[in-house]
């Protein structure tokens, strides 16, 4: 999984630095994120799951809670923040994602994150957060469904 971590970060690179930083900024319509703003989401969606995979390879099953991404975003002021700047922390966040994938033991796959609304595995959430970053990178045109 870290490979393909690294790939799709790999290849979105190119893109996401062709993108100028007033287009980065556009919003497609009221009430929808922009570039930068789906960017700084994928930003806070790799450290909220930087918690849980570090944490569910310390302990079988942990409990912690969600978030709320509109709020994050907004908080976080990344309609604000200067493109490029996303672009790094982004890419840089997500390659040390990779190196703890690549050490996370087999045998932690099956530890479980609490979660307000459901249980997940720690496998699964690995798995699912290669997928929600294609999807936004898909968004934000710094991919295509045929990319990866």
């Amino acid at each position: 999984m870290e490979t393909t971590l690294t790939q799709v970060v790999d290849q979105a690179l190119p893109r996401l630095r062709a993108i100028r930083d007033d287009d980065a900024a556009a919003k497609p319509a009221d009430g929808k994120w922009s570039k930068k703003e789906i960017l700084g989401h994928l930003i806070d969606s790799a450290a909220n799951n930087h918690q849980r995979f570090i944490r569910l390879q310390t302990a079988r099953e942990v409990t912690l809670p969600g978030y709320d991404q509109d709020e994050w975003v907004k908080a976080n002021g990344y309609q604000r923040a200067n493109w490029s700047d996303l672009i790094t922390l982004w890419a840089s966040y997500n390659l040390q994602l990779a190196t703890v994938i690549k050490g996370i033991d087999p045998s932690c796959a099956g530890h479980i994150w609490h979660h307000p609304e459901a249980d997940y595995k720690l496998g699964f959430l690995v798995d699912d957060y290669v997928v929600h970053m294609r999807h936004h990178l898909i968004q934000i045109g710094a991919a295509s469904a045929s990319s990866f």
